[in-house]
């Protein structure tokens, strides 16, 4: 269990790296094809500023999540990936009421499994 938790959690923490250079670096060229039909074509030039910011966010995540592999201590290290992966998953959530459906299963659900995968690994440590 606690090997799936590990692969779970570097998966999503790969996903909002890969999110960060998107929104940070990528926003006109590949982000214009990622959300293709989610925003009109002249807004992407304008909203530049606005998704580098949101992808600066996303690599604090990816950061939590990546930090949580070098915390020796087990116990903190379960504790600083349960409170990331909580934050992509409440992020996801809230994105798919408010956003697109969709990410609630490309972020909120990779992000509760590997929760949950880290919680069950946990118990009886």
């Amino acid at each position: 269990m606690e090997l799936a938790a590990k692969i779970m959690t570097g998966l999503v923490a790969l996903e909002h790296l890969y999110i960060l250079y998107l929104e940070m670096f990528a926003w006109e060229t590949l982000g214009k094809k990622t959300f293709k039909g989610s925003l009109p074509d002249e807004l992407f030039k304008p909203t530049r500023v606005m998704a580098a910011n949101q992808g600066l966010y996303n690599g604090f995540l990816a950061a939590g999540l990546i930090w949580s592999f070098t915390i020796t201590d087990p116990q903190w290290s379960e504790k600083v990936a349960v409170f990331f992966l909580s934050c992509v998953a409440i992020a996801g959530i809230y994105g798919a009421f408010t956003a697109s459906k969709k990410i609630f299963y490309t972020q909120a659900l990779p992000a509760l499994l590997a929760l949950l995968f880290t919680l069950l690994a946990g118990i009886g440590n």
